[in-house]
Order: C-alpha cells, then structure tokens, then sequence
C-alpha cells in the first residue's frame, strides 16, 4: 500500500481500516478528497434534513448550492467541495468497474412537478405515465404489504447516496460504484423506482428481499422487469428491489 492510501487507513475505525486495507488494489480517493467527502456528505445531510425529505429526493443543484449560501444551517459549498463534486459527477466510471449508461449528461437536471406525482405516506415521487402506472399495477397484483422505496431521484439525491456509500466504504469508488451508481447514471433520474416490504426497513435493500413471497410474484410479471441482475454488465450488484421500467 503507498504512504496516500496508509494515511487515509489511519483515519478510519479499526474495523474499516482493515478492509480498507484488503482492498489495497482498488481505486481510492485522495486523503485530501476523502476529508473534503466527509465535509461534503455533512453538508448534503443537512440539506435534505433543511428543505425535508421528499424535497431532497428532486431538488436541483443549483437550488442547492442557493440553499447553502443563504442558510447558515447549512452553510455555503467549499471550492473543494465542488471541485469535488464535479469529478463524482464528469468521470468516467468505467475505470472503477461500472459500465452502466449515462443517464444524465446535466449537474443541474431539473425534474418539473408537471412530470411527476407523489406517492402518499412514502415521501417519493414517481414519473409519470409508465412509471405510476406499473406501480399500481403492482400494488394490485402483489398486494399491499409492497411498497415505493424509492422513486425520483435527481443529481443531488443521487450523489448523497453515492457521497454517502463512498464514505463510509473508505473512499474506496470501486466498492462504492458496484454498490449504487454514481450521480449521472441512475435510471432513477430518468424512470426506475425501488420496492420494498412494508416494515422490512433497510433489508430491502439486501439480498433478503430476493426471498420475499412479494418478490416471488414480481417475477412473473411481463410489463416489468429487474434492472440489475445478478452478475448484470454493468458491473453493479444484485439489486432484486430495482424495477426497471419498461
């Protein structure tokens, strides 16, 4: 391991400097990026907390650079931030072992409330037309304990959670990438949502919704289909909660 990668190993908890370290030959951030990450992931924390959940899900990246240099609570984006950001954003993944398509070529991709309805009691926003649509058709043909998990998500949301999963996986974007998309390749932005158990809570987002009775009957549906299967080429894990839409 170079003296970079050492020193950003000793930053972390015990734990995940010991698999930071067994995945020497992935690619990381910089020290320096990896502290600039963790301010940046604060500052999108307290932007969704700041404008509310659902709000966050669509909210542009210009209105939110606006939000942080008039809200104190939030506090105004650093230069290294957003430098940053626009290398999360401009590079090409496939060096990190993502080859998915670009679905957003835009940082300021703006989602109009004419092109999406809210779903009641999940705080998600679906596109509409083919993206409500299947969701009915799903709560109806595989009952009510299915929910939205997630639905629009635009550049800002995309690149908390990618912020968010790279942090906490060390700044290693290898591991991160396989895990979601980085923030100009989620179908999200353009017409996927995500499923889930009612009151299943994160295991939604594991395997274990694989084995759900919901699941089971998901597969037999012909106007929809998963979108990362397993070992899919795009190089992204098995996502059995994605729904692609059709």
């Amino acid at each position: 391991m170079n003296r970079r990668l050492f020193l950003t190993a000793l930053s972390l908890s015990p734990l995940i400097a010991n698999d930071f370290i067994d995945k020497s030959e992935d690619i990381y951030l910089s020290y320096h990026e990896y502290a600039t990450l963790k301010s940046l992931n604060n500052r999108l924390k307290r932007l969704s907390r700041y404008i509310g959940y659902a709000n966050f899900n669509i909210v542009s990246f210009n209105d939110s650079l606006y939000y942080g240099r008039n809200y104190p609570k939030i506090g105004e984006f650093t230069k290294d931030e957003l430098s940053l950001v626009d290398k999360l954003f401009s590079e090409n993944p496939n060096q990190y072992g993502f080859y998915g398509s670009k679905t957003c070529s835009d940082i300021n991709n703006i989602v109009s409330d004419k092109d999406i309805v809210k779903i009641s009691h999940t705080g998600h926003f679906l596109f509409q037309g083919t993206a409500v649509e299947d969701y009915e058709k799903l709560k109806k043909d595989v009952g009510q304990t299915l929910v939205l998990t997630s639905g629009v998500r635009n550049v800002v949301k995309q690149l908390s959670l990618y912020a968010n999963k790279l942090y906490h996986n060390g700044g290693n974007i290898t591991q991160a990438t396989i895990q979601i998309a980085p923030p100009a390749y989620s179908y999200h932005t353009i017409s996927d949502f995500d499923v889930g158990v009612i009151g299943w809570g994160y295991k939604n987002f594991t395997d274990a919704f694989a084995s759900t009775l919901e699941f089971e009957k998901m597969k037999k549906l012909d106007y929809i289909s998963m979108r990362y299967k397993k070992n899919n080429s795009d190089g992204v894990r098995f996502e059995p909660w994605h729904v692609e839409v059709i």
